[in-house]
């Protein structure tokens, strides 16, 4: 097989069959993983391939689904652990910030911590504010966490399967949003290499840097602004940690503005973080001001209109990148 048309969904689903059928070390840990086939059914089949010893059905514990990985990689298995929303990651940090981030550095390199911990985000479901977050920043902030979150079919496989080849522990976050868009999956040819951003649309003036779901719909405001002639770019950026954010500057200098679209809540976010360092490394090269797009600071409704009314759409993006270019008053002013 080379490239085929599937799904978002299956495409991860491959990943770890491959992965699994290369690698007797990996096992597949989480609530509801086996039999059921997860949350969101990408494990579905798994277990009646590889059986109850490497498709583990846990107890609901999640404190103690993360801690039996940590140990696990640390004796020479690859776990990966199903979190079925990152909304619970509270009850994991002290497992994953302080035993599987730090024990690389703590035992002086001799033990790794060889886990991916997979997990759901963003909204889109009408789950409401505890089944609905965009909690990356929090894994962000934590040395020693790789952090990655693809926004396409062909992404969704060959990340996973690099995140499965690291010597550290790697948080792979699937937007549920994305779970059922089609796309092409290339096994042979990945978007990019591991750790770097992708371009995902050439323009000369304005950059657009995002990642997940958003990827999206900054395309489609791209699309929107071309109609107008303005070119916009758009930046992929995938792997969040490591973050090569060499393209992005490069891009900034290149079109003199930037705008960073995230669907988490903006405040102390990833396109904070972002902002803050295309303000340092290219401030001479700035027409505007660096915009941040993102969600409000709120719970996530419940209500599908005010969820939607509540992270960005391709139309505000669209319109903060026809204001940016212009100056002119934005209807959102």
């Amino acid at each position: 097989m080379t490239a085929v048309q599937t799904t978002y969904r299956e495409a991860i689903r491959l990943a770890l069959l491959d992965a699994m059928a290369e690698d007797g070390d990996v096992i597949l840990i989480g609530e509801e993983v086996g039999v059921y086939g997860g949350a969101y059914g990408v494990t579905k089949g798994l277990i009646e391939l590889y059986g109850a010893h490497r498709v583990i059905d846990s107890p609901i514990s999640e404190a103690g689904i993360v801690g039996v990985a940590v140990g696990a990689a640390m004796t020479g298995l690859r776990p990966v652990v199903e979190l079925m929303y990152v909304d619970f990651a509270g009850l994991v940090m002290d497992q994953l910030a302080n035993q599987a981030a730090k024990s690389r550095y703590m035992f002086g390199g001799q033990i790794g911590v060889p886990m991916v911990l997979r997990t759901q985000g963003g909204t889109g479901r009408s789950a409401a504010a505890q089944h609905s977050q965009s909690l990356e920043a929090w894994m962000l902030h934590v040395p020693g966490l790789r952090l990655v979150m693809p926004a396409t079919v062909n992404d969704a496989y060959h990340l996973l399967r690099e995140a499965l080849r690291q010597p550290d522990p790697v948080v792979f976050i699937e937007h549920k949003g994305l779970y059922t868009m089609k796309g092409v999956l290339d096994v042979t040819t990945p978007d990019g290499p591991w750790g770097a951003p992708v371009l995902r649309r050439a323009g000369a003036d304005l950059t657009f840097v995002t990642y997940s779901r958003m990827l999206h719909e900054c395309l489609a405001a791209a699309e929107t602004l071309a109609a107008q002639g303005i070119e916009a770019e758009v930046i992929d950026l995938r792997c969040l940690n490591p973050m090569d954010d060499a393209a992005v500057m490069a891009s900034v200098r290149q079109t003199g503005r930037a705008i960073v679209v995230t669907e988490a809540a903006v405040t102390g976010s990833v396109a904070s973080e972002l902002a803050a360092r295309i303000g340092e490394a290219c401030f001479d090269w700035l027409e505007e001001p660096v915009l941040r797009i993102g969600g409000e600071d709120i719970p996530i409704p419940v209500s599908p209109a005010l969820e939607r009314g509540s992270i960005p759409s391709a139309a505000l993006i669209a319109e903060a990148g026809r204001w940016l270019v212009s100056r002119k008053a934005p209807a959102w002013a």
